[in-house]
């Protein structure tokens, strides 16, 4: 049995907390998204295989950046200090983004990349905690869709800045300025932001938390969290492997320069991003009051659309239409956000919040990140031979079939939720 024993802040102090992590976010997903448009350059000046930068762009940051998540969620929730966590992996991200400018080999990058991956590792999971502990259960799911905004105001600040600085300039200098920028973001949440005011501990004294297997075995015993947990994997797969691949999409089968690429799909990212995880949380927190299976209906519906509106984006000619279809499959491709996360939050009790979401990430981030990227461009170079410069559009959308695997999981764990968080306060 669940016990939530936590107390939301004041009103002001929880959108002073949301908004930091917020920040911290969009840095998080800036860093992390933008070599999906500096490869371009970075695949001509050092003669790599679309393999290559599958590789680079997926495993490189995912081994890491789930494994690593998980002792230091562990850490975040012992000692209650999880906004320190955020502050220093925010400076570690950065530092290691700005590194990415120097390389000069595909090994040399592929370590930077798990640089980002270290620091990166510390910030979503206890950000996640840190929200569900100071919002109530009626707007948690708001919350942390407003969070989550970050993915796609990071991921379009990262294809504006590095396309434009990429062209005007070149891919090493984009990387530098962007890495430097964000260093002082993770000062600002170390210094600034409030810790979570959970009754039983104060931050920094270690609370009497119990082992990682005990967690873990909690649970595996929940068919919930393993449903949910694949769904998300498998939409991430989609999700991941087209923010990396559409560029390279736009670029061959649409001739688009790096500057167009960064205004184009920059602006599908944050119009679509926004609108879809803002929605779908709103939409699962107002259905989820009455039935807790919301959280997993919503995010299926969005799922079961995703396929085919993409793949009617990539076969019309107009390039207006194309965008504003583009814009809708984005919009409901990130509509899992909101919901998804906070029905993980429920099954545990508040001090095994971030250990849970760090178990989740691992699953959803490593076959997201590390299989997404890498499966779109191992299609792309076997089927180069064939279709020569529709190679990218082809394994798209064969790729987008993960996203009907995703809606099936997700409808499924519709039928478990009830039973698994009905002593755990949504």
């Amino acid at each position: 049995m669940t016990d939530d024993r936590s107390r939301p802040a004041a009103p002001g102090n929880s959108t002073m907390l949301l908004g930091l992590l917020l920040l911290a976010y969009v840095f998080n997903f800036l860093d992390r998204q933008i070599i999906s448009i500096l490869k371009i350059p970075i695949k001509a000046e050092l003669g790599l295989t679309d393999t290559q930068l599958g590789l680079m762009g997926g495993i490189a940051f995912a081994s890491v950046y789930s494994t690593l998540a998980i002792p230091i969620a562990r850490y975040a929730d012992r000692t209650g200090r999880r906004a320190q966590v955020i502050g220093i992996s925010a400076a570690v991200w950065s530092l290691f983004t700005a590194l990415c400018g120097a390389v000069t080999s595909f090994w040399q990058l592929f370590i930077a990349r798990m640089g980002v991956g270290v620091g990166e590792a510390g910030g979503v999971a206890p950000s996640y905690a840190l929200i569900s502990e100071h919002f109530p259960p009626g707007k948690r799911a708001r919350a942390l869709a407003i969070f989550s905004l970050g993915i796609p105001i990071g991921s379009a600040l990262g294809l504006f800045f590095g396309g434009w600085l990429a062209e005007a300039i070149n891919w090493r200098v984009a990387f530098a300025i962007i890495g430097l920028a964000g260093l002082p973001v993770g000062w600002l949440i170390a210094t600034r932001l409030p810790e979570a005011p959970v009754a039983e501990s104060s931050p920094g004294v270690p609370v009497d938390q119990p082992p990682f297997f005990a967690v873990a075995r909690e649970l595996a015993g929940l068919p919930s969290f393993w449903l949910l947990s694949f769904a998300a994997a498998s939409g991430s797969v989609g999700g991941y492997g087209l923010a990396f691949w559409l560029p390279s999409y736009f670029s061959e089968a649409l001739g688009l320069s790096l500057g167009s690429i960064g205004t184009f799909f920059g602006i599908i990212v944050l119009v679509g991003g926004i609108a879809g995880i803002f929605l779908g949380g709103a939409i699962a927190d107002r259905l989820g009051g009455a039935r807790i299976s919301a959280y997993a209906v919503t995010p299926a519906v969005a799922y079961l659309l995703t396929a085919p509106l993409f793949a009617g984006a990539m076969q019309v000619e107009s390039q207006l239409l194309a965008g504003a279809l583009f814009t809708l499959a984005y919009a409901v491709s990130l509509a899992w956000l909101g919901p998804i996360i906070n029905a993980i939050q429920s099954l545990v009790e508040p001090s095994r919040r971030a250990t849970a979401s760090a178990s989740f990430l691992l699953i959803n981030n490593l076959i997201g990140i590390g299989f997404g990227t890498f499966i779109f461009g191992f299609m792309a170079d076997y089927l180069r031979e064939t279709h020569g410069d529709q190679a990218m559009r082809y394994s798209i959308l064969y790729g987008l079939g993960f996203y009907v695997l995703a809606a099936v999981l997700a409808f499924l764990a519709a039928l478990t939720l009830k039973r698994d968080a009905r002593n755990a306060s949504l």
